[in-house]
């Protein structure tokens, strides 16, 4: 019997060193394969039209650049103190790249002190902080402001000009030309409707913080309180800006914006023949935007959609996020038939790199596919110890392991994407592949003799136990009865 035992024991230690070596180091993970399907966008429902009698207006959400309604958008005008915004985007910009600063004290040149108009009311001589110098153009659409913060920021007022044009022109404002940077008179100062939505849109989500002084209702320097221009600030809670203006040759201007259910929209109306006619045409369009149109959001990029069990790592599972976020403008009612649907890879072997794409969200408005999102490892898991790894095999080998990859072509696309986000070389890439299908090709070849090894092994093992029943068996008929006497 001790024979048995001890040549069951050894038989059983040289079929697991044989099965550790044949497993160390097995097959790699298989990343999901599936057809990516064409990312489709929101169309734009035509408008109906409202009766607007400024001479030109746009309506745009900012969010996805999306025109809700347009009237003679493209007619050149001149924009006025409009062109104000324009000079505050390269004062923001100049602030975000750290060239100048909120607390800079700003010294009032001769020219910038004469300039006519609305003014700030600054002196020739000063020294004006630059946040002091803002308020005074967001609010009270300060000429001599304007000039004194060209001159801060490039030198002269002729070079902060050709900012202002090379500016413009990154913008997409083809059809304007600006030529001071208050908007005073002059024959080469001209925009459109549409290329001011493209500068307030611009504007809107580059520096959001520039709507706190655009919202201002008043504004007080040197003893003068003078008030926001833009009347809508008192009649709607939800506007939040932005810029007038007024000139002969072009009439009155506004450009307004709004914010209402996580929703902003902006309103252009330009050459209105007096200030409540430009207001109410502005409050028209919003209006009617944010009663026809809904913002959507299906996918956010900062919540994990689901995790995936990830073998031979050091962690177990592994956190699934959207590549990106998406927001959708949809007609009122459209929302409700959005949908998603996610496919990821059920498993992954480690190493799992940050970024590595492991399946796709698609976003359905009812059967029709709208777009699909690369769905992303939120993290590196790392490859785990020798034991840890070995066990991970023996377990998948048991499981029933991966499928073999046949189709080794279709999942190359998803790899290719998986290593340029990781940053991964394409010979490093080319060795990993190399490497992988190796290893694949070893291990499916030796698989059957595996299976073979494994049932001759469980037949040892059963026969050694109904060996050991029977022994027993024999053992108990051989002993002597127990003698039971009755006295």
């Amino acid at each position: 019997m001790k024979g048995m035992r001890h040549f069951l024991r050894q038989l059983s230690n040289i079929f697991l060193i044989l099965f550790l070596m044949l497993m160390v180091e097995a097959w790699h993970a298989m990343p999901l394969h599936s057809a990516n399907a064409p990312s489709g966008g929101t169309q734009q429902p035509a408008s109906s039209l409202l009766p607007i009698e400024s001479k030109a207006a746009v309506l745009a959400e900012p969010e996805t650049g999306s025109i809700l309604y347009e009237y003679n958008a493209d007619m050149k005008i001149a924009p006025a103190s409009l062109t104000k915004i324009l000079t505050l985007y390269l004062v923001f910009e100049a602030l975000e790249k750290g060239t100048i600063h909120l607390d800079d004290e700003v010294y009032i040149s001769h020219r910038a002190w004469k300039t006519g108009g609305s003014q700030m009311f600054i002196e020739v001589g000063n020294k004006v902080s630059l946040e002091e110098l803002i308020k005074g153009i967001a609010v009270v659409s300060g000429n001599d402001a304007c000039v004194a913060v060209a001159e801060h920021i490039a030198g002269t007022v002729e070079s902060f000009v050709a900012l202002m044009n090379q500016k413009a022109q990154e913008l997409g404002m083809i059809q304007s030309h600006f030529a001071n940077p208050h908007g005073l008179p002059d024959p080469q100062e001209y925009s459109t409707a549409r290329d001011l939505a493209r500068l307030a849109i611009a504007y809107t989500n580059r520096f959001p913080q520039a709507l706190a002084y655009h919202s201002m209702k008043e504004f007080t320097y040197n003893n003068i309180v003078q008030y926001n221009r833009n009347h809508l600030l008192n009649k709607d809670p939800s506007v939040d800006g932005l810029k007038t203006g007024f000139v002969a040759a072009g009439g009155y201007h506004l450009i307004a914006t709004a914010k209402r259910d996580g929703m902003r929209l902006i309103a252009v109306v330009l050459g209105a023949t007096k200030p409540s006619i430009r207001e109410r045409d502005a409050m028209q369009l919003l209006n009617y935007g944010f009663r026809s149109y809904a913002m959507v959001k299906p996918v956010n990029s900062s919540e994990a959609v689901g995790t995936i069990k990830v073998w031979k790592g050091r962690k177990d599972a592994v956190s699934v996020y959207p590549l990106e976020s998406k927001t959708m403008l949809m007609s009122k009612g459209e929302e409700k038939k959005i949908r998603t649907v996610v496919e990821m890879s059920p498993e992954l072997i480690a190493p799992v790199r940050s970024g590595q794409i492991v399946g796709q969200l698609s976003i359905y408005k009812g059967d029709e596919l709208l777009e699909a999102v690369p769905l992303v490892a939120g993290e590196d898991i790392g490859r785990a110890g020798f034991f840890k790894r070995t066990w991970h095999s023996i377990q998948k080998f048991f499981a029933g392991g991966s499928k073999k990859p046949e189709a080794t072509e279709a999942t190359k696309k998803t790899k290719d994407v998986a290593s340029a986000k990781s940053g991964q070389t394409k010979s490093e890439q080319a060795t990993e592949e190399k490497k992988e299908l190796w290893l694949l090709s070893v291990f499916y070849s030796i698989k059957p003799v595996l299976m073979i090894v494994g049932g001759v092994f469980g037949a040892i093992i059963l026969l050694a136990v109904v060996v050991k029943i029977l022994r027993r068996r024999r053992a108990r008929k051989v002993l002597p009865r127990r003698v039971v006497r009755k006295w």
